[in-house]
């Protein structure tokens, strides 16, 4: 009979309870706020790219419109059900990296590559997009974008250092904004027999082509291939499910379900109304601004519809501040980036992966000059290639299971695999001269980084011995070497933490053979003779005005006499009150660590005296 189970127990009174992080973690609500605004933003352009493609054909084509979008919400809905799979088979976060690396072996490092590359660009994308939709409202700021870029990701920055239910609570009204008057444009538009207004239109040039063109299977496939751009984010729940409350899997699977519901309705709502209005693309103006003008009229709900796409495209970003963090962790704990990015903050922020993906997106900026049609070529092709491993993975995960609806499950993942394995491939072709190649070339450029840095952690816990039982410690003679210049009390902290620490200290100063110094050499002498802390001082004379590479000429020399000794370089150094005061400190203290570390194997020990 197995023991109850005890209840967690109450804080005694006059105490708060201990926080376990919970409030600052996600409910199902700000899941969606914090991490489906990239899919939810994909509507201002997925369905304005299934019609740049289709309008090649002429009128015919665009008449093909509902039946692509159709394609693509099944395969939505394809992916909602694998990704609501991949979040309880994988309750650890990481989505289609963690799926590989557990069912695909070295095939991980593609579908990491590939979700790390999609994170950084959907943050340039997204916030130029906004920018862009900014300028095209108010035409004076355009010279004025790259500033208005950096600071849109500065501000999304500050907001997830301050915790991801933060930034949540932040983005939850312009996501219902923007959500909500989709929904109302489209409800009002499906009563409506014949547009209220096509002033947005008016007087810009139709970008149809003149001639028709017959629609075959290729343009289709291209059509589908771009409006795919709107499945983006559809993995990122999937992979931040730790950012969740508890109970985190079922939090996250009905905000997987809330996601694919809205992107659903609101992409098949949007064909509807562009089949019935007979809208065609025009140079300047969205498809989804002519759709607002003709459902809504050229009014304030027209200016509603247009504020509120361009702020969530510019906040759309926040989706790869919630996810490429945790991603960042479970990379750093396979050893396959920095460790640094498996350490939490306060408000449980994983704080260097948001500082890494801001500065990297930073750079893409600027090197785009904050140009939105310089950038998006190179996205959307690493999302397939995540989504194609993510449900190959999970086709091998059913077949080792046993159970009803197996086989169901392992065809739903099949479809998903060969429909977004498809897209992948006319997403790539189709882009490659537009900048896709960079793409190409930087997946496995990433995945050998990966490798690269997992080789140097294994070289590493080789040499440490980590995973076998060590040698029993054992005592050794302890030698502490102390570098002065000068008497002070900072002196004094020095060769008290070195006599504490060693068995035998000596205190070593560097003397250059110009006259000044040689004084200094002097009145050092006398003052510590007169002193006598019972520490020799040991003079080191350098015909060269350097500081490092006597003490650690004289480290090598000393453990040439005494190899058995472990000799340990004690470096004194003061930490201001201040932190602009570290201006103002010599750096005498790294120029010596520098030079034992390099040519010597002694312990190096900084000692941090604090000035109060």
């Amino acid at each position: 009979m197995s023991a109850p189970t005890a209840e967690p127990s109450a804080a005694p009174l006059g105490e708060e309870p201990p926080d376990t992080g919970e409030r600052h973690r996600l409910t199902t609500l700000t899941g969606l706020a914090a991490l489906s605004l990239d899919a939810m933003a994909s509507v201002a352009y997925g369905p304005e790219a299934i019609v740049l493609v289709l309008a090649g054909a002429g009128a015919h084509g665009l008449g093909l419109t509902l039946p692509v979008t159709l394609a693509i919400a099944f395969l939505l809905a394809v992916l909602v059900a694998s990704y609501r799979q991949v979040i309880a088979a994988f309750p650890d976060g990481g989505g289609a990296y963690a799926v590989a690396r557990t069912h695909l072996g070295e095939r991980a490092g593609l579908a990491a590559a590939s979700l790390v590359l999609d994170y950084v660009l959907n943050v340039a994308v997204a916030v130029t997009a906004g920018v862009a939709a900014l300028t095209s409202a108010f035409p004076a700021l355009y010279g004025d974008r790259l500033g208005l870029c950096l600071g849109v990701l500065a501000l999304i920055t500050a907001v997830n250092l301050r915790g991801i239910a933060e930034s949540a609570k932040a983005l939850t009204v312009p996501t219902a904004v923007f959500v909500g008057s989709v929904l109302v444009l489209i409800a009002v538009g499906l009563f409506r027999s014949a547009p209220v207004s096509t002033a947005a239109a008016d007087g810009h040039p139709s970008a149809v082509a003149g001639q028709a063109s017959a629609v075959g299977a290729l343009l289709l496939l291209k059509a589908f291939a771009a409006g795919c751009s709107a499945l983006t984010g559809v993995e990122a729940l999937a992979n931040a499910v730790p950012s969740f409350r508890a109970p985190r899997v079922r939090r996250a699977q009905r905000a997987e379900v809330a996601l694919g519901a809205l992107l659903g309705v609101m992409l098949v709502g949007l064909a509807v109304l562009i089949a019935r209005f007979h809208l065609q693309p025009v140079e300047g103006v969205t498809v989804l601004a002519q759709l607002a003008d003709a459902s809504l009229g050229h009014n304030a709900a027209f200016y509603v519809v247009q504020s509120a796409t361009a702020v969530l495209l510019a906040l759309s970003a926040n989706t790869s501040f919630g996810g490429l963090p945790v991603l960042l962790k479970l990379l750093a704990r396979d050893n396959h980036v920095p460790h640094v990015f498996a350490l939490k903050a306060d408000r449980q922020v994983h704080r260097h992966g948001v500082l890494a993906l801001a500065l990297v997106s930073a750079a893409l900026l600027v090197l785009s000059g904050g140009d939105t049609d310089t950038l998006v070529p190179l996205f959307a092709v690493g999302v397939f290639v995540g989504f194609t491993l993510a449900q190959a993975g999970m086709v091998r995960h059913w077949r080792t299971r046993r159970g009803p609806g197996r086989r169901g499950r392992m065809l739903l993942n099949g479809t998903g695999a060969v429909l977004t394995g498809v897209a992948a491939v006319v997403v790539t072709a189709s882009r490659f001269t537009e900048g896709a190649w960079l793409v190409v070339l930087a997946l496995p450029a990433l995945v050998a980084v990966f490798l690269a840095v997992r080789r140097t952690y294994a070289r590493i816990g080789e040499r440490l011995g980590l995973g076998r039982t060590p040698q029993a410690p054992r005592r050794a003679r302890s030698l502490v070497i102390v570098p002065v210049s000068t008497l002070s009390r900072l002196t004094s902290e020095a060769l008290t933490a070195a006599v504490s620490l060693g068995d035998e200290v000596r205190a070593v100063t560097v003397c250059h053979p110009d006259p000044e110094d040689v004084a200094r050499l002097h009145a050092l002498e006398r003052a510590w003779a007169l002193w006598n802390p019972g520490v020799p001082l040991v003079r080191l004379v350098s015909a060269r005005h350097a500081l490092g590479r006597p003490v650690a000429a004289y480290v090598r020399e000393v453990t040439a006499l005494a190899p058995a000794d472990r000799v340990t370089v004690l470096i004194a150094e003061t930490e201001p009150e201040r932190v602009w005061q570290r201006l103002l400190q010599n750096q005498r203290g790294a120029l010596v660590a520098h030079a034992v570390r390099r040519e010597t194997d002694a312990a190096i020990c900084r000692l941090r005296f604090r000035l109060r």
